[in-house]
């Protein structure tokens, strides 16, 4: 199941509405309720290359593209049928 724009809009808005205060857990529970059927993984910032579709708080969150037998981190919103929140380490 792709991402929708209105998918898209709410993501931005949750995002934008959490800011800073944004933790990992709230953030994937919050998805999970916002976006559901759509896949989500997690991981460690570290782990990821590609710059974020968005960012709040210590959380970066990417596009992915499940449709296929491997999944793959894409900037394209049109591809995009799954997201990753990627956790940043604290200082």
């Amino acid at each position: 199941m792709a991402l929708s724009e209105s998918d898209i809009a709410r993501i931005d808005a949750l995002v934008a509405a959490l800011g800073d205060g944004a933790r990992p857990q709230m953030l994937g529970v919050a998805l999970q309720r916002l976006v559901p059927g759509v896949a989500l993984r997690q991981c460690d910032a570290s782990d990821v290359l590609e710059d974020p579709f968005r960012s709040a708080g210590p959380c970066d969150l990417h596009l992915l593209d499940v449709s296929s037998h491997c999944i793959k981190v894409t900037d394209d919103p049109a591809e995009a049928s799954g997201l990753l929140l990627a956790e940043r380490a604290q200082p």
